[in-house]
Parts: structure tokens; C-alpha cells; sequence
């Protein structure tokens, strides 16, 4: 092999160190440098451009994969729970399968008969849809507004636009359900998976320590998250149900159901669960019902869901209130409404894989984290510990492939 020959002498009278044999010279001399910071950062903003389009375009494939992901991390506790209790596996993934049949067929079969009903009962409220919009220009002439203003505000309110935004937004979340089969068959498999998935996982998690942990706490999280919101999602629907009911208000069952599932959309859930009841409420009896009907929304609401369920929620998923709200938009564009239900779960997942998963990048979670810093580190923490940005050790014990296993 021919001599590399001696090192030559740079500018400062220090001689360059001679390029090892075999290496070419151009990769030698960009080996240790380093890209610079604006063009990294270009490099990421372009690279998650492209990501979130490329998701956009395969939005009615991706959607229901990842409902089918978070019905199975949620439901799949139920399997072990069997298991431990001397039902066989074959069961109790069996159990498990139905328990999240029943959940999607229930809420795809509600829907469909609520929207059906709907549609046949906004018909018959044109006439009083008609007399609301003639005592509304009358109102608004006693106050000095002239003719030409009248037109034109009595040419922006149609029936058609009211009841289109009251079947809008129940179209919008029975869309979930509308590529049933594939979602179920997608489950089907999902959960079969689930029987082995743990094992394999635990065999991965023994050189990949970090991805272990960093999946383990999207799962933990998850299920926090679904169990939350689905005990006060419960308990919203039974109160708003039954107050609609006692008011007089049509289709309360609808609009109970309707709580329940908007319950899971962070920050603005209770407006969309809130428009459809009160003008449908609006039509029924008039502007006094209306505001019955917004007023006790605004009250339990309030109260179940800005009070004593962001205190949940905070514990379960550890998410800042920006960060959630910019969640639910972001997914929404990318996979359709549902994106708006699964806001949470997904941010959830993005952090998991995007931050969580490597020490060096751990920290930038705490920068997304609610509720006030935590304590400073102690001086003899170790250097990884401080560099995740987490704090000591939890010293309960470590990370499991049941506690990672999304399935």
C-alpha cells in the first residue's frame, strides 16, 4: 500500500495529521464538520412540511389505523386482567376484540339513527325558523337599523345554513366510522398481534432501553388519558341528557352522545358538543330556551371540565395548555376530524418517538410540560439524569414491555 505520505505544514507552523490509508479525501475532510445551526433548522421545518403533507394524502388510510391503535392500547388491559384471573388467552383476547367491536359498532349504529332522525325532524321547524328571522329584522328596526341592513343580514340567515351547521358537525364525527369494515379488520389484526407483541418488544427493549421507556410512557399516558376522559365524559353526557330531556329539548339522547364523544376534543369540545342542543333549542321554544340551555351547559361544564378534569388530565398526560390546543389543530388539518378527538394520544405518540426516545433530546419535553417547574436538580444527580432534563430517578421500579406494549 503506497505511503500516505508526511503531514504538511499548515499556516501556524503545525503540522495536519495524515489522512488514514484508505479514506478518501473528500469524506476525510467533512467528517468532523459540523452543519450549521439556521441550516438545521431549515432542514427540520422542510422535512416536517413534507412529513405532514405526505400524512394529508393518506389521511383515509391513517385515520382509522391510529383510532384502531388507541381502541386497542385502551381496551387492551382487559385481556390481562382475564388472563390473571384463569381465563385462557385465546379467551380473553376474544373478550377484548368484542368489548372494542362493541364500542365502534355502538357509536357508528348511534350515530346513523341519530342523524337519520335529525334529518327527518329540522324540516318541520322551517315555519318556526321563519317567524324567528321576522321578529329578529322587527327587533332590530326598533333600534334605528335601516332597510338596506336589514336585507342584508336577513341574506345571511337561511334555514338551510342552520340546520347545515347543526348536521355538519354530527356528520363530522360519524365520518370516523364511515370505512367500518376496514377499521374493524384493523382491530381484528391489532389485537391478535397483541397476544406475541409484548415479548417481542421486551427482546427489543434489551439493547434499545430508551425506545422501551419512551413507548412505555406514550402507552401509560394513553391509557390515563382514555380512562379520564371517558369517566368524565360519562358523567357530562348523563347530566347534559338529562337536563335536555327535562327541558324539552328534542333528541336528547343524541346530544348526550354527542357530550360524551366531545368530551375527548381538548379546549373546544364543549362548544361544538353545546351549538346543535341550543339551536335546536333556539327552534323548539325560542331565543329563552336557547339561553337556558347555554347557561346550564356553561355551568356544568365549567365546573366538570375546567375545574376537576384538567386537574386529571394534567397528571395523566403532562401537556401545557398551548401545546395541547396547537395539537388539536395540527391534527385536525392532517387527518380530518377525528384528528380533533385523537389530538391528545398523537401528541403523545410524536413526543414519545420524536423526543423521548433520545436522551440528548428528553429535555425539550419538560419545555411542553404544565404545572410549575420541577425542583433543581441535586448535585450528585448523574449526568444522563440531568441531561434528560427529569430529575432523580423514579425509584419505584424500572420500565416494563407490558408497561411499553402499545397492543
Amino acid at each position: 500500500m503506497a505511503d500516505p505520505g508526511p503531514s504538511l505544514p499548515q499556516p501556524g507552523g503545525a503540522a495536519a495529521p495524515a489522512q488514514p490509508p484508505g479514506v478518501p479525501a473528500a469524506r476525510a475532510g467533512l467528517s468532523g464538520a459540523a452543519m450549521p445551526r439556521g441550516l438545521v433548522v431549515i432542514l427540520c421545518i422542510t422535512g416536517l412540511l413534507i412529513t405532514t403533507l405526505a400524512l394529508q394524502q393518506f389521511s383515509t388510510i391513517l385515520a382509522p389505523v391510529l383510532l384502531a391503535l388507541v381502541l386497542v392500547i385502551g381496551v387492551h388491559p382487559l385481556a390481562g386482567i382475564l388472563h390473571r384471573h384463569g381465563a385462557p388467552q385465546w379467551l380473553a383476547v376474544v373478550v377484548t376484540l368484542l368489548a372494542v367491536f362493541a364500542i365502534i359498532i355502538g357509536l357508528a349504529v348511534s350515530f346513523a339513527v341519530s342523524i337519520a332522525r335529525l334529518g327527518t325532524l329540522l324540516p318541520t321547524y322551517q315555519d318556526e325558523f321563519t317567524v324567528l328571522v321576522a321578529n329578529l329584522r322587527t327587533w332590530l328596526a326598533t333600534l334605528g337599523v335601516g332597510p338596506e341592513q336589514l336585507q342584508a343580514v336577513a341574506g345571511q340567515i337561511s334555514f338551510g345554513r342552520v340546520a347545515g351547521v347543526i348536521t355538519d358537525i354530527l356528520l363530522g364525527l360519524a365520518g370516523t366510522f364511515t370505512d367500518l369494515v376496514f377499521l374493524l379488520f384493523v382491530v381484528l389484526f391489532m389485537g391478535l398481534d397483541s397476544v406475541y407483541f409484548a415479548r417481542r418488544l421486551a427482546r427489543v427493549g434489551e439493547q434499545h432501553s430508551a425506545f422501551l421507556t419512551a413507548l412505555g410512557g406514550f402507552v401509560t399516558g394513553t391509557r390515563s388519558y382514555l380512562v379520564v376522559s371517558t369517566v368524565f365524559g360519562f358523567v357530562v353526557a348523563v347530566i347534559d341528557g338529562v337536563f335536555l330531556w327535562i327541558a324539552g329539548v328534542p333528541l336528547a339522547v343524541l346530544w348526550g352522545l354527542l357530550a360524551f364523544v366531545t368530551n375527548y376534543i381538548p379546549n373546544v369540545g364543549f362548544l361544538i358538543g353545546l351549538a346543535p342542543p341550543a339551536l335546536l333549542a333556539l327552534l323548539e321554544s325560542g331565543p329563552q330556551l336557547m339561553l337556558i340551555v347555554i347557561v346550564v351547559y356553561c355551568a356544568i361544564n365549567f365546573v366538570i371540565q375546567s375545574v376537576i378534569q384538567p386537574k386529571f388530565v394534567s397528571d395523566a398526560v403532562d401537556i401545557s395548555l398551548t401545546l395541547t390546543f396547537l395539537s388539536l389543530v395540527f391534527w385536525t388539518f392532517v387527518i380530518g376530524p377525528l384528528g380533533a378527538v385523537l389530538a391528545i394520544p398523537l401528541t403523545l405518540l410524536a413526543k414519545a418517538l420524536l423526543l423521548d426516545v433520545d436522551p440528548s433530546t428528553r429535555w425539550i419535553s419538560g419545555l411542553f410540560a404544565s404545572g410549575p417547574a420541577p425542583p433543581d436538580t441535586p448535585p450528585d444527580t448523574p449526568p444522563e439524569t440531568r441531561a434528560a432534563g427529569a430529575g432523580p430517578a423514579r425509584p419505584d421500579r424500572s420500565p416494563t414491555a407490558d408497561d411499553a406494549s402499545p397492543t
